[in-house]
């Protein structure tokens, strides 16, 4: 996921933060009240690629941390989805900044879906909202869902993240792939220039792309397809493909304004995570360092002033909370019964697959891994289908 024109403007903080020049300071005397977080000295966190919007946020709370509390955060970057949760898993890492391969890890699909991993026993503190829709050629006269069926959608091979979220979407209207053209192309540009090269009428992504504000000059314009926050049918059939998506009003992107906003949905990006058995007290001082920060960092780009916890500790998420982030969210009157009712669900899911996993490992002990792909979907569907 790479920085938009909009993503790039960046304040000062984060400017200095990207580039390693912001200094590290220790905490002031008069900072050292009984509220201060107790956090380790130093800290490994992993993230998206370097020019990543994950990379530049990590470095902007990284910077206010040193700032604040005089830790020091070595931020790990990765441009593959094993290589940014691997840090986490095994110890090299306290926290992930990651993005929906939390969810795919946790359901033992995708990459994860090989019998070398499955389910993953993973944990979140929050995430921020981040935006994700339908967009399609304004010459294109796709005004609804309903439009799309027949026409050219673009998705991007080999990026499972992206093209799950385009087929919820899809679901929403009660449509797949085979209701509509699917091209695939080989990259997330090429796909996302598809559109202004007349090679596509519609596809999917998040509102900031370079590209998307260049299909907007064009001169076959931009349109947003919108998802009736209040259609709970649509929402079941979406949530069906992807649990951890939520309704959103976006009114920053290309052809959005405040005077122009859209209804379609957001996802987690980036996502904080940790291992289930992440230290509790960890958890708990870290969310409330991540917290007492964000007036230093919430204006480092036109999106991080979303990482208000009454917005980024919530669900739906791609994972349920760890019990040390629970806690903080319960002193600053935030978590309720509802939540906490959606954190037991899906904690209930993954355990669910967790033992499914185990029970397809040992019945496709000797088989070769296409047989074992099949084994393992049987078992998934049939754990899901339980709950």
């Amino acid at each position: 996921m790479r920085l938009s024109p909009m993503l790039s403007v960046f304040s000062p903080l984060l400017l200095g933060a990207v580039l390693g020049l912001a200094p590290i300071a220790g905490a002031s005397a008069a900072e050292e009240t009984a509220d201060k977080p107790d956090l380790p000295r130093s800290m490994t966190w992993s993230s998206y690629d370097v020019g990543s919007a994950g990379y530049a946020e990590a470095s902007a709370i990284a910077d206010a941390f040193g700032r604040k509390f005089g830790t020091r955060v070595r931020i790990q970057p990765s441009g593959s989805a094993i290589g940014r949760l691997q840090p986490v898993l095994r110890d090299r890492a306290e926290i992930g900044f990651l993005a929906t391969e939390t969810f795919f890890a946790s359901e033992g699909v995708a990459d994860f879906g090989d019998r070398r991993w499955g389910p993953q026993d993973l944990r979140t503190l929050g995430g921020r909202p981040s935006s994700f829709g339908i967009f399609t050629a304004k010459d294109a006269n796709i005004r609804s869902m309903e439009d799309l069926k027949g026409k050219r959608f673009a998705y991007v091979a080999g990026n499972p993240s992206i093209n799950l979220k385009c087929d919820a979407l899809l679901g929403a209207a009660g449509m797949t792939r085979d209701d509509v053209d699917a091209r695939m192309f080989p990259t997330y540009n090429a796909t996302m220039s598809s559109l202004a090269q007349g090679k596509a009428d519609a596809s999917c992504t998040t509102t900031t792309p370079s590209q998307l504000y260049e299909l907007a000059e064009s001169p076959r314009g931009i349109h947003w397809l919108e998802v009736d926050p209040d259609d709970k049918k649509a929402w079941e059939r979406l949530r069906k493909i992807a649990p951890f998506l939520q309704p959103y009003e976006e009114n920053v992107g290309a052809g959005l304004s405040e005077d122009n906003p859209v209804n379609i949905f957001a996802y987690r990006y980036p996502v904080l995570v940790v291992k289930a058995d992440q230290d509790a007290d960890l958890v708990y001082n870290f969310l409330k360092a991540f917290d007492q920060t964000y007036p230093m960092y919430k204006d480092g780009t036109a999106v991080m002033s979303r990482w208000k916890m009454d917005d980024a500790g919530t669900p739906p998420i791609d994972v349920p909370f760890h019990p040390g982030a629970i806690k903080y969210l319960k002193e600053q009157d935030i978590w309720t019964d509802e939540m906490q009712a959606w954190n037991d669900k899906r904690l209930a899911r993954l355990n669910a697959l967790k033992a499914a996993w185990k029970d397809a490992v040992a019945e496709g002990e000797g088989k070769s891994d296409e047989a074992f792909a099949k084994i393992w979907e049987s078992h998934r569907q049939e754990a899901l289908s339980s709950l």
